[in-house]
């Protein structure tokens, strides 16, 4: 892995840079998830061959630092993530976002759009949070008590409804994922989904096959949204469906 230290801060996040001669893709994960460990597979895939990719774990997710001094927040994350492609001069850059990290995604394309070729959400999270979704989940737990409820709901997880993301959100600061959840379920005076309709670059929505029906299948491409699916696979499908999942994103930078 790499590192790369935070302006300003002696904080570092970590990353695979998986170096080719094509154009950079950007992975950023989702709430819970680390970059590092759902999309080695793809990036190593031999469809991914003549792509740079690469994958970063987000501040106090994976292999990165986990301050407690730091305001995890949404925009938080797009600021140091603009500045990581501006000091490693990247250009013409292709962005994946999933779900939470689709947000994040988002509101870095918004700092710097003539960085970003097109952007490429996996069920992003365009709207606040609502009973539900998980980060709704726990948003909802106390703010003296959400390190103990995070721990249950990662015991919970661990007791077969969903192994794979319980081992990723171990490697997680309970502060990180509470106060990214808290910001999800907050009414911005700009919406994420009004920010991706105004883009003037190329955009992909994809969405799990399980996931639908959703009513975001036929309004996205009202607005310049591709829209695509993976096949038999869910919200989660870098892990239920990653051979799928590499040709969607294939498709997607053809």
């Amino acid at each position: 892995m790499k590192e790369y230290t935070l302006r300003n801060k002696k904080y570092k996040i970590r990353y695979n840079d998986f170096q080719r001669d094509g154009v950079p893709i950007i992975f950023i994960h989702g709430l819970g998830c680390a970059s590092s460990f759902d999309y080695v597979e793809i990036a190593n895939s031999e469809e991914f061959k003549e792509h740079r990719t690469i994958l970063i774990d987000l501040l106090g997710a994976g292999y990165s630092d986990k301050p407690l001094d730091f305001s995890y927040e949404v925009k938080e994350h797009a600021q140091y993530l603009a500045e990581f492609l501006e000091d490693l001069a990247l250009e013409n850059v292709i962005l994946f976002g999933h779900s939470l990290g689709g947000s994040i995604a988002i509101e870095l394309c918004a700092l710097c759009e003539t960085r970003i070729d097109r952007l490429i959400l996996t069920e992003a999270n365009l709207d606040p949070s609502t009973r539900g979704q998980i980060s709704w989940v726990i948003a909802q737990y106390k703010e003296d008590n959400y390190e103990k409820s995070i721990m249950r709901l990662i015991q919970f997880c661990e007791s077969g409804m969903n192994t794979m993301w319980a081992a990723s959100f171990r490697n997680w600061l309970p502060k990180a994922a509470y106060q990214l959840s808290c910001d999800a379920v907050l009414i911005r005076e700009k919406s994420w989904r009004s920010m991706l309709y105004e883009f003037n670059i190329q955009k992909y929505f994809i969405f799990g096959e399980r996931t639908l029906p959703s009513s975001d299948f036929e309004e996205l491409p009202k607005y310049n949204v591709n829209v695509k699916i993976v096949k038999n696979a869910g919200h989660s499908m870098a892990w239920e469906n990653p051979e799928e999942l590499t040709s969607v994103l294939i498709s997607c930078l053809n």
